[in-house]
């Protein structure tokens, strides 16, 4: 059962709201003052503490000033309490780490909602979701499901774009974060030589370009469509001002994502030292999880050229290279399309 302290001077108030979250299922402890309140949060470690701002000696911003400065407490949601006369005020105590506040005289129901939502949020930031853009991807419907954030792909205009289409190019300044909602998707970058060599891969239920829009820069890279993809055009405006304006949510986010930029960086370095052998089958696993695992496709549908360009050589050194896989078993072609057999064996390579 989760807890919730209620600090108010207020008896009546006090007493009432606890009743109400006792209805609703959940423990409640209660403080009189702001001192006795600090004190209780720190032993009892509650889920979410609702806190009035105006009371003597101590007041709302006081406390919550002593709570954020506590590390057993800091990460706790902290929800105001507000009269209408002093809603003006409430910027404030939000710039100081509140998580939300409710204008006095409060019903039922809008208490519950406003607790449902700060908890459904600390239930998702504690969650653990994979470090990739899927991961990244996956909390943000969280959220949005849990009516966090706006980001409903449904909400925004939709288009569906053919194969070798580009959605944007490299050195371009971004406008959307993307949501491909079917269809797959590669990025990649130009050399001097003009050959490609692909960044990333991007199947259905992945966002796109939310590293450049964070970081406010041109796209290093240019994305183009591998298979007929429906995308959902969500502006920068909208994503940028929903992860920036909760910490928690734009540390979490940033930190699921920079393991697919330290991915992007290793691959880097496994095109200068691996053998081909071992970055052919790397390639070949990668794609393998990215759009076949998730449908339980039993075929690599993509391109020879495009698997040549995730790896970085040359077409005919893959076609040679999985010859050799077929011949030891770790792969079978059929009607042009490849089907890893040992999926084992191929990550474990020892040249």
């Amino acid at each position: 059962m989760q807890k919730i302290l209620v600090i108010d001077d207020n008896t009546d108030i006090r007493e009432n709201t606890a009743e109400i979250l006792s209805l609703a299922g959940y423990h409640t402890v209660t403080a009189e003052n702001g001192k006795s309140g600090v004190d209780l949060a720190i032993k009892e470690k509650p889920d979410l503490i609702v806190c009035d701002i105006m009371m003597p000696d101590l007041d709302g911003y006081g406390v919550l000033h002593l709570l954020k400065k506590n590390t057993d407490t800091e990460s706790i949601p902290f929800i105001f309490l507000t009269a209408k006369t002093e809603r003006g005020d409430f910027r404030k105590g939000m710039e100081m780490g509140a998580d939300d506040y409710i204008t006095k005289p409060f019903d039922d129901i809008e208490l519950l909602k406003a607790i449902e939502i700060r908890l459904k949020k600390v239930n998702i930031i504690n969650a653990s979701y994979e470090h990739s853009n899927h991961g990244a991807s996956q909390m943000m419907k969280d959220l949005e499901d849990s009516g966090m954030v706006m980001l409903d792909p449904e909400r925004y205009d939709t288009e569906t774009i053919s194969k070798k289409r580009i959605l944007y190019s490299e050195g371009k300044r971004p406008k959307y974060l993307y949501y491909l909602k079917s269809g797959k998707i590669k990025t990649f970058k130009t050399n001097d030589d003009g050959k490609e060599y692909i960044t990333n891969l991007y199947s259905a239920g992945d966002y796109i370009g939310h590293l450049s829009l964070l970081e406010d820069e041109t796209y290093d890279e240019t994305a183009e469509i591998l298979e007929e993809a429906t995308i959902a055009f969500i502006p920068k405006e909208n994503f940028v001002t929903t992860v920036y304006n909760d910490l928690q949510i734009a540390t979490k986010f940033i930190k699921l994502i920079s393991k697919d930029v330290k991915e992007k960086e290793d691959r880097l370095l496994n095109l200068a030292y691996d053998s081909l052998r071992k970055r052919i089958a790397k390639a070949l696993i990668d794609i393998y999880n990215k759009f076949n695992q998730q449908n339980n496709a039993d075929q690599i549908d993509i391109s020879r050229e495009d698997i040549a360009q995730y790896v970085g050589t040359a077409t005919e050194s893959l076609i040679r290279t999985l010859s050799d896989f077929k011949s030891e078993k770790l792969i079978e072609i059929k009607e042009g399309k490849i089907r890893i057999t040992s999926l084992d064996k191929l990550e474990h390579l020892l040249y």
